[in-house]
């Protein structure tokens, strides 16, 4: 271990240790990622004793300021690129009706006791008698050889006390690709009604890195398998299943949905696209309808979809700006390119494809192509060339027409000029018929060809030209 353990400030906390006659431990996730050969840069240590006062002569070695939070007996320091955080050993107990524990001091052993889980319960002495030495009272390390998340102690209880380690559990079984302990799976089980306790705001935070995993199904999986989900995220637990009328099914657009989720995740780590990817069939339980002779439908569940993102946002307390609309747009049109991949792909569609995804096109298109799910080879690679010309014919359009968040070049205030009116509904038809034009392709995007057909429009609703506009 010792050579992991090279950076300065490991240096000065030894000296200091000896110099204090304390135990002192470093702990948690970074010594966890040192055998899993990870980078980090959080470390947490543990003293056997006054943890903020040990924390205030470190900070002064090495000239830097420290943060003490007294209500939780921790101090923490910044020191070039590491965040470093100290308490004291403690060992605690909870309330049935809170996550907040009950804190004692307490020995390494009860430190480590109260870990949630035995691959974060593994500490190095930091003490210059044995340095280095690694303290694993829960093989820890079998644990991590084997992948396996367990629990120091009784998972019924550990869960119990604190409901968020049953989604720690689960982020970290889908971040590490990892499995949960069987003893363990079944107390979250037994225990997802606890999670009510839990703020949303924490909920929300260790979903986010559920999604941000590398292979995020596996994370849902045990959500749903768990019945956390249910709990937790309803709307998404509703997709799963398959429905039969008259021998004709539909597929399960739970699995459906982490496939695309999985897909995407592959093409890209934009936290929001793959929130898109979760939410782009979210409507479709709602949308669901039986048309005999021809099987199921969802007719309408991008509309639908799009409209509930909003209060689903809300619901997770997720950002209610830029990023809810940009995962709203994406739900809107994540059928439109596929639509244009399976028919002759014409100009005019392409243009409002452009008009209306803006910036967000190249998103849009990795969505939709996450959501080629089929088995059947020949229709994947069908679909994936016809991608490939929707792409192509994206990018000759863009060059020519430069539609992509077009303005049109004629303004209201224009058509105001131009013939001499007041605000009102005239005004709102020629900007439309302007615009129509354009995207159908039977004027060019220019001034002078949007005035001129501005002109020609107004004269066919009897009004007159009254002034010229430049």
């Amino acid at each position: 271990m010792k050579e992991h353990l090279q950076h300065h400030i490991f240096k000065v906390i030894s000296k200091l240790a000896a110099q204090q006659n304390l135990q002192v431990f470093a702990i948690g996730g970074f010594v966890r990622d040192l055998f899993l050969k990870r980078p980090s840069k959080d470390i947490d240590i543990v003293i056997i004793g006054n943890g903020i006062e040990f924390a205030e002569a470190v900070a002064q070695k090495l000239n830097v300021q420290v943060s003490v939070f007294k209500n939780f007996g921790t101090a923490m320091l910044r020191y070039h690129d590491l965040e470093v955080e100290f308490v004291g050993a403690r060992k605690e107990s909870y309330r049935r009706d809170s996550r907040k524990p009950i804190v004692e001091n307490g020995t390494l052993e009860d430190d480590q006791k109260r870990r949630d889980f035995t691959i974060n319960a593994l500490a190095i002495s930091l003490h210059p008698d044995n340095f280095g030495e690694l303290l694993d009272p829960f093989s820890g390390i079998i644990h991590l050889e084997q992948k396996l998340i367990k629990t120091p102690l009784n998972p019924v209880e550990t869960f119990s006390d604190d409901p968020l380690r049953m989604l720690r559990a689960i982020r970290f079984a889908s971040q590490l690709n990892f499995v949960i302990d069987d003893e363990a799976v079944a107390a979250i089980k037994s225990n997802v009604e606890r999670i009510s306790i839990i703020s949303q705001e924490r909920i929300t935070d260790e979903l986010n890195k559920i999604i941000l995993s590398p292979q995020p199904s596996i994370g849902f999986n045990y959500l749903f398998d768990t019945g956390l989900l249910h709990k937790i995220f309803p709307l998404m637990a509703q997709l799963y299943g398959v429905e039969y009328r008259d021998g004709k099914g539909h597929k399960d657009n739970f699995y459906h949905t982490l496939q695309v989720l999985d897909n995407i995740c592959e093409t890209t780590g934009d936290l929001w696209l793959r929130w898109a990817a979760i939410l782009h069939d979210i409507a479709k339980p709602p949308t669901k309808r039986f048309e005999p002779g021809h099987g199921w439908t969802f007719h309408g569940h991008e509309d639908k979809g799009a409209r509930m993102v909003p209060k689903i946002f809300a619901q997770l307390k997720l950002p209610l700006n830029e990023k809810m609309k940009f995962v709203q747009k994406m739900v809107q049109l994540h059928l439109r390119p596929i639509v244009l991949s399976q028919s002759i792909v014409t100009d005019s569609a392409v243009r409002r494809l452009l008009f209306e995804a803006g910036d967000d096109i190249e998103g849009l298109m990795l969505l939709c192509k996450a959501d080629i799910t089929t088995k059947n080879e020949y229709k994947v690679k069908k679909y994936r060339q016809n991608f490939e010309l929707v792409q192509q014919k994206l990018k000759d359009v863009e060059e020519r027409d430069n539609i992509r968040n077009w303005q049109p070049p004629v303004t209201g205030t224009d058509i105001m000029d131009l013939f001499g009116l007041r605000e009102g509904r005239e005004v709102g038809i020629i900007k439309n018929q302007i615009r129509e034009a354009i995207l159908e392709g039977e004027i060019p995007n220019s001034r002078d060809e949007a005035i001129a057909f501005a002109i020609e429009k107004g004269t066919q609703i009897g009004l007159k030209v009254v002034a010229k506009t430049n």
